[in-house]
């Protein structure tokens, strides 16, 4: 029993650390991983404030067929990878 215990404590401290470090630096090789380390965490943002998975889904669909709100997301991307470039001296 105490093995099981243990073992259910190593698997949720490896999730915890996994989680955590997601972005361990904001310094990326080129603008397009720039682009996908931006989008990522934009996503862990939303996956953060809004847990539940069913609502998360529910917004996809709304969202999904509303332009506007597609383009809120788009800007909330520019920004966080406007910060990214600044951090890499825009790849110069």
């Amino acid at each position: 029993m105490a093995s099981l215990t243990l073992s259910g404590f190593a698997m949720a401290d490896d999730h915890a650390k996994k989680s955590a470090d997601y972005m361990p630096s904001l310094i990326t090789a080129t603008p397009l991983e720039g682009r996908q380390l931006a989008i990522l965490m934009v996503r862990k943002t939303v996956g953060t404030i809004q847990r539940d998975g069913k609502i998360k889904h529910a917004v996809r669909d709304i969202y999904e067929k509303d332009p506007m709100m597609l383009m809120r997301a788009v800007e909330l991307v520019n920004a966080e990878f406007a910060i990214i470039a600044v951090a890499n001296n825009y790849w110069r």
